[in-house]
């Protein structure tokens, strides 16, 4: 069970990623051998490559791969460099937070009006209820990844002192 929590994105997106490339190519293979294609298939994948993009992000996080510009937060010393720390997490998470409450608010809407997706003409909402959980994957892992960081520069301060 431990293993499913730690790597719940990175087996999200494996799974998403399996799918989408199986998709993909039955829907070559279909039209290689009919001329026909599936025209499902675009709506799936486009949608799969959105939660795929999102659920990625929660792994770069989790990591501190995800873009960033440090020029200056490499110049200043670990005093300060907590500070900066903490003044981004901070919006970031806010940034995060409003994303996810907004995607949240935009599968709500599609809930209450009915909306149905234009190929499969299934709910719309199918597609954006993963976008908030996302989201929140994105806020749990850039903590961690912060709460790290912050111990690194508290290691870094005692062996400077």
């Amino acid at each position: 069970m431990q293993f499913v929590l730690r790597d719940a994105e990175k087996i999200i997106c494996a799974a998403l990623f399996l799918a989408m490339t199986v998709l993909g190519f039955v829907n070559v293979v279909i039209r290689y051998l009919t001329n026909y294609s599936l025209a499902s298939s675009e709506e799936l994948l486009t949608n799969g490559f959105l939660l795929l993009t999102i659920f990625g992000a929660a792994i770069a996080a989790r990591t501190g791969d995800h873009l960033a510009v440090t020029l200056i937060y490499d110049l200043l010393p670990p005093p300060a460099r907590k500070v900066l720390l903490a003044l981004s997490s901070a919006l970031a998470i806010l940034l995060l937070a409003l994303s996810a409450w907004f995607c949240w608010q935009l599968a709500a809407n599609q809930m209450s009006s009915g909306i149905r997706s234009y190929a499969l003409q299934i709910p719309a909402w199918y597609y954006s209820i993963g976008l908030p959980l996302g989201f929140a994957f994105v806020i749990v892992r850039y903590v961690q990844y912060a709460r790290h960081t912050w111990r690194e520069l508290d290691v870094e301060e005692t062996a400077n002192a």
